[in-house]
């Protein structure tokens, strides 16, 4: 079975995002009413001020703003990952009230497929096997309202899922920082830089320095680091653009 690449969906936003983040930065460095607040921000670009504002670590303006992606073909274990960023809200695929008796779909890991297409058959036979388990005990259970429910214990963290996920800006730039990186598992990075290239597109100025560390600076894993900032650096430059 071939590799399943995530699909990723933006599907909302606040709307204007960096108007608002500019109109609550301005907020608490000006007295002027709230009408003329929002006049400057309409009528001037916001971006330098933005920047400078971000530049200054006064990133709870970045609160104030949210984006939620939609997001499939992922497995359980990269959702055992994403959930750890709790400043997030999630909405995922029951198994309990979701049949998978059909069949599920499942993910085969990169190095399983380069070692060769004996080793992808052994893998694929282990999944096939699985499914088997879960109709039997779907059977067992007599498919009433806990067949799902307890049947799915057999099911493996190759098991793809979906949901929708929300997080503000501020988690976005610490979840890219994160989840971008080399050193991050393969299958959330995969997804990590997706979202990074919609959300870039969304609001350039909130995420003009998103990305791993070596982005902003100096990789922040020391000794563990990849080696390859200059080439990290390039290839996020390139996303935002």
């Amino acid at each position: 079975m071939d590799r399943l690449s995530p699909r990723v969906e933006l599907i909302a936003y606040t709307p204007d995002p960096e108007k608002v983040c500019a109109l609550a930065a301005r907020t608490c460095y000006s007295a002027l009413p709230l009408d003329e607040l929002k006049a400057r921000v309409n009528d001037q670009d916001q971006a330098d001020f933005l920047r400078g504002v971000i530049r200054s670590g006064h990133l709870s303006v970045l609160e104030h703003v949210s984006f939620t992606f939609y997001v499939e073909n992922v497995t359980r274990v990269l959702l055992a990952q994403l959930t750890r960023h709790r400043i997030a809200s999630f909405s995922v695929q029951s198994q309990r009230y979701v049949s998978l008796a059909d069949s599920f779909a499942y993910q085969t890991p990169p190095r399983i497929r380069e070692m060769g297409p004996e080793y992808e058959e052994r893998y694929q036979r282990q999944m096939e096997q699985m499914s088997v388990w879960y109709r039997e005990w779907q059977d067992a259970f007599g498919h009433d309202g806990a067949a799902n429910e307890d049947a799915r214990f057999v099911l493996p963290n190759a098991c793809m899922t979906r949901l929708t996920m929300t997080m503000n800006a501020r988690e976005l730039n610490h979840f890219f920082a994160l989840r971008c990186c080399s050193r991050a598992q393969w299958e959330i990075r995969d997804l990590a830089t997706r979202m990074l290239a919609l959300a870039s597109k969304a609001a350039p100025v909130l995420f003009e320095h998103a990305g791993p560390g070596c982005v902003r600076g100096a990789c922040p894993e020391g000794s563990r680091s990849c080696g390859k900032a200059s080439e990290v650096k390039a290839r996020f430059e390139a996303l935002t653009r």
